[in-house]
């Protein structure tokens, strides 16, 4: 049997270290073994599914040394790649389910359901929803169907007893089909969901193997209900423990930085991430530390996959990075990896226009330049006290501001300044003061050229970085004021 993996990242954002981290260990383990490695785009998300993010995280990953044999952009014998490409074959599936008593179709509206779960929770029952807890009396569901009202497509699911789920690396899985619900398998718009369009691609694509997170431990139920219901073999099932902060909390963006371009912007060499990452709950048979990913395929073996968290340490990623450096490039590759970083001309020509009318003498460059080649500037704290704006309004500006960046996919100056410049109204703030805690995050003093065109320029991973370092800075946010900040914003935000 020849080996075939694949991932299947979403083009909704920032290319994680997580997609890269998974993807890394499909790819070793299929080169391992002479096998083959897919990229799909689960892109079913019309709302927030993008081609630049799509592009994004294929150039993060080429970036990274990681390829792959098939995929959208390189094609194969088993496309589309693109899941958006393949929602005629999904309906087909879809109906075979329905045609076989397998699944549903569910009338039930939104305001519906939230009144059923509602009920529930009143009369403490948290059992998943059942077929029998969504299906409307006959006379109702012929009513809306002839209404042309919309509709879902849910699997049926059994109401008790215990799935048993076989992995790789975790053995037996026992799992309560109580806990599982009716999943919906295709959407009101006629695309899928990950749940069917994971199960019918893999299928079609002959995947031999699923390694993926360990978050989706609790759907398996549902796929291997559903390879059940074809009547196909399911592939081999491989969970993977998740990336952990320092403090063991999962990996998340407001706790570490998470996107692969923070990492390429910031300096980091691809080969120390993608060493670093293979670090992560595997180990080379002579632990060493430092090795090519050539030399990680070579020696791969899933099964000494550790299932204990691994911890994803900058401090760590820091050394080994250094490590590289002063071990693998000599001063003339060294030069090299600086210019191609950020010394080039299409990245010295974006700066120019911003810095020329100041300079009087090239000695003048490096100050008037330094955001655009520092990493998180060191912070004065005096800085902030001389703001007009207190400490408390300079928290809520740089929180709200941390916030609506997070949830920007296009990264444009007149969008940033037009969406920022709502949000100071909103709070009622003059957007000169709402901007001057910017301002010091951005260059850690309170000048420094157009921020817009430097939020611009340095791009969306280490802008967000240094309004968090910022805020770290100024003695963070805890649980109980992000709680009631978080409310505050969404009211701001729902009102823009």
């Amino acid at each position: 049997m020849s080996v075939r993996v694949r991932i299947a990242p979403s083009p909704t954002g920032d290319p994680h270290v997580g997609t890269a981290y998974i993807a890394l260990f499909n790819l070793a383990f299929a080169r391992s073994l002479g096998g083959k490695f897919i990229l799909r785009i689960e892109d079913t998300d019309r709302v927030r599914s993008s081609l630049s993010s799509e592009k994004a995280i294929l150039d993060s990953l080429h970036w990274m040394g990681l390829d792959w044999d098939e995929g959208p952009d390189v094609g194969g014998e088993y496309g589309p790649y693109r899941q958006s490409e393949r929602g005629d074959i999904y309906a087909r599936y879809a109906q075979q389910l329905l045609d076989s008593g397998k699944a549903f179709k569910c009338y039930r509206s939104s305001e519906e359901l939230d009144k059923l779960r509602a009920d529930r929770r009143e009369q403490g029952i948290q059992k998943a929803f059942k077929q029998s807890d969504l299906e409307l009396p006959a006379e109702e569901i012929k009513r809306r169907e002839a209404a042309g009202e919309a509709y879902v497509v849910r699997m049926c699911v059994p109401d008790e007893g215990t799935c048993i789920v076989q992995d790789r690396l975790r053995g037996e899985i026992e799992l309560d089909w109580a806990n599982v619900d009716a999943q919906i398998l295709l959407k009101a718009d006629g695309m899928p969901t990950y749940h069917l369009a994971n199960v019918v691609d893999d299928h079609l694509m002959e995947i031999t193997h699923v390694i993926r997170g360990e978050e989706w431990i609790n759907s398996a139920p549902k796929h291997q209900l559903l390879y059940e219901y074809f009547g196909w073999d399911m592939p081999e099932l491989c969970h993977m423990p998740l990336l952990r902060n320092p403090d063991k909390s999962k990996l998340s963006k407001r706790k570490n930085r998470t996107s692969i371009n923070y990492y390429r912007d910031m300096g980091y060499l691809p080969e120390a991430l993608t060493n670093y990452l293979g670090r992560m709950g595997w180990s080379m048979p002579d632990e060493s530390e430092k090795f090519t990913l050539d030399r990680m395929i070579n020696n791969f073996d899933l099964g000494k996959v550790s299932l204990g968290g691994p911890v994803f340490d900058v401090e760590k990623l820091d050394w080994l990075n250094g490590l590289w450096i002063r071990e693998e490039l000599n001063d003339q590759q060294f030069a090299s990896r600086v210019a191609d970083w950020a010394i080039n001309p299409q990245y010295l020509g974006k700066i120019i226009p911003l810095i020329k009318d100041r300079v009087e003498k090239f000695t003048d460059i490096a100050p008037l330049s330094g955001l655009f080649f520092n990493g998180l500037p060191i912070l004065d704290t005096a800085e902030f006290e001389s703001l007009k704006l207190d400490h408390e309004a300079q928290i809520k500006v740089l929180q709200f501001a941390s916030w609506w960046l997070d949830d920007q996919q296009e990264w444009e100056r007149d969008a940033l300044y037009q969406g920022l410049n709502a949000i100071s109204q909103k709070m009622e703030i003059k957007l000169r003061d709402f901007l001057q805690p910017l301002f010091v995050a951005m260059s850690g003093t309170k000048v420094c050229p157009p921020l817009f065109d430097a939020m611009t320029i340095v791009g969306p991973d280490i802008t967000r970085a240094r309004l968090r370092h910022a805020l770290l800075a100024l003695g963070g946010v805890s649980k109980k004021q992000a709680k009631n900040l978080e409310k505050e914003f969404r009211s701001i935000k729902d009102s823009l």
